[in-house]
């Protein structure tokens, strides 16, 4: 008890001192998360299409052939990006263009890096996401849409990727809670995330342990708060538990309205014009 007595004593006192440090930090580890995620699934969406392109036997051979490198491509970002460490891309990325161009180019700021790399390695893994949500619509609907014209791109648009969204949604929200945690390897090019503020915090007061409890504390809450927030979000796309069928024939025998109270079964649906037993 002596123990826990001091290191909640030294935890407090770090938190009254370098509040602010901890606050900073915290603050960019979300911006960073946050605009690291968006601009990922932007990428995942673009090269899921991309590797979607139907190959038509009928097409001519040039446009096969620019098909099948795309896919191609896109298959080698997606290896690449998923098969390396973040904290190693960030290190190629920022000090590559430089070591290449002798020092004429750099990256003259450190937040560009890091967005870019979060970017490409939520992309990398977001492509495969949005792969599998475009699989798992009914390939119907695909066919369907072609037939009245639409183009692929235009068919994933407007018919496959909002019934796909759903299923894409949770990766996405596990996407940015990694990126919340992942965003710690920035440190190794100097970027001032929550991770560096707590590695600045014990060279000022060497309290190791103390500070890691705070930073622990501190990523338990971010990530189950957007937790919290992202199921709010999946529950809100479900659609409200009660709903309204209005037949637009009168002839019919199911013409009026009818409600569905909550959901116990597949087929517990209740008439106002035939209530029957309630």
């Amino acid at each position: 008890m002596e123990k826990l007595s001091q290191l909640i004593q030294d935890v407090l006192k770090l938190c009254s001192t370098y509040w602010p440090v901890y606050l900073s930090g915290m603050k960019n580890t979300i911006i960073l998360a946050l605009i690291g995620t968006a601009f990922g699934c932007l990428i995942g969406f673009v090269c899921g299409i991309l590797n979607t392109l139907p190959e038509d036997p009928n097409d001519s051979i040039w446009r096969r052939g620019l098909v099948k490198a795309i896919k191609v491509l896109v298959r080698v970002y997606v290896e690449l990006f998923r098969g390396t460490p973040m904290v190693l891309q960030a290190v190629f990325i920022y000090y590559a263009l430089p070591y290449f161009t002798d020092g004429a180019a750099r990256f003259t700021s450190v937040w560009a890096a890091s967005i870019l790399v979060v970017s490409i390695n939520t992309g990398a893994y977001m492509t495969e996401s949005v792969r599998g949500g475009i699989i798992s619509v009914d390939p119907g609907q695909a066919e369907g849409a072609l037939a009245i014209g639409l183009s692929h791109v235009q068919a994933m648009l407007y018919v496959i990727l909002p019934q796909a969204i759903r299923s894409i949604l949770p990766q996405i929200g596990n996407n940015f809670i990694i990126n919340l945690k992942d965003t710690s390897v920035m440190f190794m090019i100097s970027f001032t995330d929550f991770f560096a503020a707590h590695r600045g915090v014990v060279g000022a007061t060497y309290s190791y342990f103390p500070s890691a409890v705070i930073e622990m504390a501190g990523y338990l809450t971010m990530t189950l708060l957007s937790s919290f927030l992202l199921r709010k979000a999946e529950k809100k796309l479900e659609g409200s538990s009660s709903y309204e069928l209005v037949a637009a024939d009168s002839l019919t025998l199911t013409s009026g309205t009818y409600t569905y109270p909550k959901k116990e079964g597949v087929f517990d649906e209740r008439s106002r014009e035939f209530p029957g037993k309630e």
